[in-house]
This record gives structure tokens, sequence and C-alpha cells, in this order.
């Protein structure tokens, strides 16, 4: 019996099935599994010599088989017909619809009168599907227009706006939760226990040899006064930790010595809980004196404004 497929279509699908099967089996990370193990590459090289060669043994058999037949036998061998599949039969259909050409053999009745050099020209129609899609730009055209021209649709302007508005949300929401995501513009001081375990334990691992346990200063100045060297807060603390300190005098970048953000949060965030305690031998305050913004505190401009408002209310009482 005929087979439905040449073996030319059967042989590759074969094969590329079973690479996608070694694949799909074998963990080779990143890179195809026959490049990350030679092996595996020859195992395919032999699995497609062996389909081709059993290819080739049905095709002899076949070929004998047939040479082995009667002339009548050939003759019905060769006159029988493979069904044809309906899918097939059904793609034939629409394609021959969507070309709307006459066959060669009913070509005479569209040949014209043009006649040059022996050369004729049919009068065949615009094939469907040409004048199918040219009627939908034509609709597309129209609606593009409409939407965009006439009723002002969102464009991709718009659109780009909206997805970079969208994402700047989601970073923001990831950064709530990815603490070590924390950079000196996010950075807040802790306040709650653990945090201030955790910070007190950082600390006691690599700062008391500099600070010493209390916070008094050693080598390195008083952490428990209201002077800094390189501005208080929980901004300029979480900088000076991250970054170090003074060239060729300060502390090391703790940022690229092991600590995450997050511990760097935490113990920047222990350092300030540190104000206003007494340390047992405390060093004499170095930097300069650093007085916390809050926003209650009046501002030059708005003591000024005060100022000029009492004024204007004195000058009006005097009239």
């Amino acid at each position: 019996m005929r087979r439905l497929t040449p073996s030319w279509i059967r042989v590759p699908v074969i094969f590329f099935i079973i690479v996608g099967l070694v694949e799909y089996f074998v963990d080779s990370g990143d890179q195809p599994a026959f490049i990350a193990q030679p092996i595996i590459l020859l195992f395919l090289v032999l699995v497609l010599i062996i389909l081709i060669g059993v290819e080739a043994i049905i095709a002899s058999m076949e070929n004998i088989l047939y040479q082995s037949m009667d002339e009548e036998a050939k003759v019905r061998y060769d006159t029988s017909k493979v069904k044809t599949p309906k899918l097939f039969i059904w793609i034939r259909k629409i394609y021959l619809k969507l070309l709307d050409s006459k066959p060669i053999e009913q070509e005479g009745e569209i040949i014209l009168d043009h006649d040059y050099d022996g050369i004729q020209e049919l009068d065949n129609n615009l094939p469907p599907w040409w004048l199918y899609g040219f009627y939908a730009t034509i609709i597309f055209a129209a609606v593009y227009l409409l939407r965009f021209h006439v009723f002002n649709g969102s464009n991709q302007y718009d659109e780009l706006k909206t997805e970079y508005a969208n994402a700047e949300k989601a970073i923001a929401e990831y950064k709530k939760t990815a603490k070590d995501l924390v950079d000196i513009n996010t950075v807040e001081q802790l306040t709650d226990a653990t945090s201030l375990a955790n910070g007190k334990k950082i600390f006691m691992t690599n700062c008391i040899p500099c600070h010493k346990a209390d916070g008094g200063g050693g080598i390195g100045p008083n952490l428990t006064d209201k002077y800094w060297i390189l501005g208080g807060g929980i901004k300029n603390v979480f900088h000076t930790i991250s970054e170090g300190g003074r060239d060729g005098k300060g502390m090391i970048a703790w940022s690229k010595s092991g600590l995450k953000p997050s511990d760097i949060e935490q113990v920047a965030s222990y350092v300030l809980s540190l104000q206003g305690t007494t340390p047992a031998e405390p060093k004499e305050p170095q930097g300069e004196l650093w007085v916390e913004e809050s926003p209650e505190t009046p501002t030059e401009n708005a003591t000024q404004e005060m100022d000029s408002t009492a004024v204007d209310s004195t000058a009006v009482e005097m009239k």
C-alpha cells in the first residue's frame, strides 16, 4: 500500500520529534543539549542515519515486491489512488476560489483582440484575495480616520505615557517589599525592635573597633552627641556607611564589603538610636552641630511673611 507522506517528509519530522524529546528530558541549562553534551550530538547523528537506512530498506523492499508482480497487478497498483484527506481537498478549493483563474482549457474564452508579435492578452478577473485585501485597507483607513482624527482617540504617545506610569507604580510597589533595593532616596529610620536588634548585631560585629560598643568613639567619632562630620539624619548616616567616610581617614565603604542595603538601613537606624545616651568615655565632639529639619519649624521666608503681616495689621489699626 502506498504511504500518504513521502520519505523526505517523514524522516525530518521523526528526527525533529526525537530532538525535541531529547531537549525536553535532558537538562542542559541555557545551551542546546547537543552542544552542552557532545555525546548527544553523536546519538542524534546515529538516529538520523538509522532513519535514512530504514527508509532506504523499505523503499528497496517495495521495489522488489513491485517487480515480482505480474503486469495486471502492476497496472492495478499504478492506477490505485490514495484517498486524499478532506483537509487537503478543502484547502485546494479555497485556494482555487481565491485565485479565480480560468483553466488553460478555457483561456480561449477570455482572449482579447490585442496581439503584439504573437503575444496575446487574457482578460482575467482580479484575484479575490487581492480585491478583498484592498477593500479591507479602505475600511481600516476609514476607522482609523474616525477614531484618531475625528474622535481624538488615544495614540501611541498616550499609550506610552500610560505604560510608563503603570511601570513606575509597579516599581514603587516592588520596592516596598524588596528591602535590598533601598537607597539614599528611599531609606527610612527604623524604630521597631527587630530592626534595631539586627542593627545592633551588625554594629557589634563591625563598628566597635572604631566607635566602641557604647558608641562613645575611639578611632572614630562619638556617635552619641549631636555633632556630625558628614551630616546627621538617616540619609546622611546611610550614605556615610554605604559609601565610606573621608578619603584617607574615614571608614570603608561597607556596601562594597558585604553589607546589603537593608543591613545598612538597620545599622544606621541603630546608630541614630544612640543619640542622647551616655557612654562610659565619650570622645570630644567632632564636626558641626546637626539640627534635624522639622516641617513644624518656620523657615526664614515664612518668618519674614509673618513679620510683614504683623506690620500691615499694625498699620491698619493705626489708621
